[in-house]
Parts: C-alpha cells; sequence; structure tokens
C-alpha cells in the first residue's frame, strides 16, 4: 500500500521534530557562566553577565575570579536573612555560601520567571544580578518582588527584564 501525500508529509514533520528534540533537551541541561569579578584594589565589584535569560532546567555556574575577594551567589528571598521575595513564589531559594577565588557554585532554575539575587558583603556596592526563566511569567514584573530594604545601589543596578528578554544577556556596563 503507498502512502498517501498527507502521511508523507505528517512522517516527515515526525522526522523533524525528532531530530530537534535533542537539541532542545542540550539547551536546558547546559550550563550557563556568570563571573564574580572586581578591581584589584576593591574599589568596583560585579556579576557578568549582569541579566541572563535561560530556559526551564539550565543549570546556572557561578565562579569567583576575583582574586582579591570573596563572593555569594544569593537568592533575594525572607530565608535568606529576611531579604524581600524576588524569586518565583514555586521557587527554592538558594544561597552558595562565601566562595573564594577560583571556586564556583551551580544551581538549576525549573520555574520560569524572574529570579533576583546578590552578594552578600557586596550588594550595598550594586552587586546583584537578574536571571529570566523562559515561560509565560518571565514577563510578569510582579515575580520581581519589592524594591523595599534594598540598597539604592542594588536597585539601580538591576537590568529591565525587558532587556534580557530582547537580547539574552546584559553584560556588566
Amino acid at each position: 500500500m503507498k502512502p498517501s501525500r498527507r502521511q508523507v508529509i505528517g512522517m516527515g514533520g515526525s522526522f523533524v521534530t525528532a531530530l530537534a528534540l535533542p537539541n532542545l533537551f542540550a539547551r536546558a541541561g547546559a550550563i550557563t557562566e556568570i563571573t564574580m569579578g572586581g578591581r584589584s584594589d576593591g574599589s568596583h565589584v560585579w556579576f557578568d553577565p549582569v541579566g541572563l535569560m535561560v530556559q526551564p532546567g539550565q543549570t546556572i555556574r557561578w565562579i569567583n575570579r576575583d582574586r582579591g575577594n570573596s563572593h555569594t551567589a544569593t537568592a533575594y528571598h525572607p530565608a535568606n536573612f529576611g531579604k524581600p521575595n524576588r524569586i518565583p513564589a514555586a521557587a527554592e531559594p538558594w544561597d552558595s555560601d562565601y566562595l573564594l577565588p577560583g571556586e564556583s557554585f551551580s544551581v538549576t532554575l525549573t520555574q520560569p520567571g524572574v529570579y533576583d539575587y546578590f552578594c552578600i558583603p557586596h550588594e550595598r556596592a550594586g552587586m546583584v544580578g537578574r536571571i529570566v526563566v523562559a515561560g509565560p511569567q518571565a514577563n510578569d514584573r510582579r515575580s520581581r518582588g519589592t524594591d523595599a530594604g534594598l540598597p539604592e545601589a542594588a536597585r539601580l543596578a538591576f537590568p529591565a527584564v525587558e532587556d534580557i528578554v530582547a537580547n539574552g544577556m546584559v553584560e556588566r556596563k
């Protein structure tokens, strides 16, 4: 029996979809790095990129490349020093603890939305970052939480969610 044109097209679409699936899973399982850095005199510290868009299930690894400082990657969440909640409601908060130069910390983000984080000893210097996990809540301003209690330098350092979504990443200035 000869397959109909519709069946052939359907099989072709299934074949193309099957070829694409490994790439989708690889992207979701990929590790993306964020560098923790600073000037040698300690006058300026940063995360780079400061804004990042990832897929649900993607792992983020922070690496301390600052030879003169220890840093943390700590989610804005009440479980972390009573900070305001600035991660999705269903997400688990994290705290890397202090990372010495050359050390790293990883977390896998599964819940779509906006995740704001900071460095414990350098929050007042504006060492903060924002990760957008793609999904229906990626542009939801409410998922960013409140600015109450944040140091001014931290509030001013967050990149706009819209810029992260549009560009996939916002590098430090």
